[in-house]
């Protein structure tokens, strides 16, 4: 699963997930039976925490979905511990600069391309009954860059260029406050600042995604260039979905 959705992202195809911020394996199964290509389980902002990492990829991964995770902060030990539980790759937050991303990137990896502590206990090697993953898995972990900091957009060139960054990810509400243009998103500057990444995306052959507040937002990104898109949350979807069923039953008297 998790080169086929690497592969899936170099060839510049669109796919469509959630952020898993409840920290519920059964709401993440149910994002995952619903047809999202990836889950994107979330320990930066989200109510989980890593010891729920391995039942929500076992979860997802009953019905082929890869899971992948925003790790509270780029170092090894945190980067590590989330592939060995088995996720497919990290989100990393806060990203300052291409030098972060090459050492970020150093932790995902076996020695000697990079730093990752080798063991085979754990869910990535199938309790120790898959060896070849270990041979696989620098090959096979994906990266998604976080572009949410004036510094990351200063330089999203750099970021772009660096070897396995498999996608770069604008996140909206962080960049528009970084900006001066809190929330606002039609705001020129923010603009712009979109426009930027998506070149710096196609210009070194990277996936860019955003998070979309809704279908339609989704769908005007997708248009732009976007290919990585997340709606929303599993907690935003389900107390929307609460909020109009239960006004608009209200508004019938």
């Amino acid at each position: 699963m998790n080169a086929e959705l690497k592969q899936r992202f170099a060839r510049g195809e669109t796919t469509v997930g959630l952020f898993i911020g409840l920290g519920s394996t059964m709401a993440a199964e149910v994002v995952a039976a619903s047809g999202a290509d990836w889950l994107l389980a979330d320990l930066e902002h989200g109510g989980g925490d890593e010891s729920q990492i391995g039942d929500i990829v076992t979860a997802a991964a009953a019905y082929g979905v890869p899971t992948l995770v925003r790790v509270e902060t780029p170092e090894r030990i945190r980067v590590g511990r989330v592939l060995d539980s088995g996720a497919a790759g990290v989100m990393l937050p806060r990203i300052t600069s291409a030098e972060q991303v090459a050492e970020a990137r150093r932790g995902q990896l076996y020695p000697p391309q990079g730093i990752r502590g080798v063991a085979s206990y754990n869910r990535a090697a199938r309790w120790g009954q898959d060896r070849e993953a270990l041979d696989r898995a620098n090959g096979d972990t994906i990266t998604v860059v976080q572009i949410e900091t004036l510094a990351a957009l200063d330089t999203v060139d750099e970021i772009a260029a660096q070897p396995g960054v498999d996608v770069l990810f604008v996140g909206p509400l962080d960049l528009s406050y970084a900006l001066g243009v809190p929330r606002q998103f039609d705001a020129p500057v923010f603009q712009q600042a979109l426009d930027r990444v998506l070149e710096a995306g196609r210009r070194h052959g990277v996936s860019v995604g955003i998070l979309a507040a809704n279908l339609e937002a989704a769908k005007a990104y997708q248009k732009r260039g976007f290919t990585f898109l997340t709606i929303g949350s599993d907690s935003t979807l389900l107390a929307q979905a609460v909020h109009d069923t239960v006004t608009g039953l209200k508004a019938q008297g």
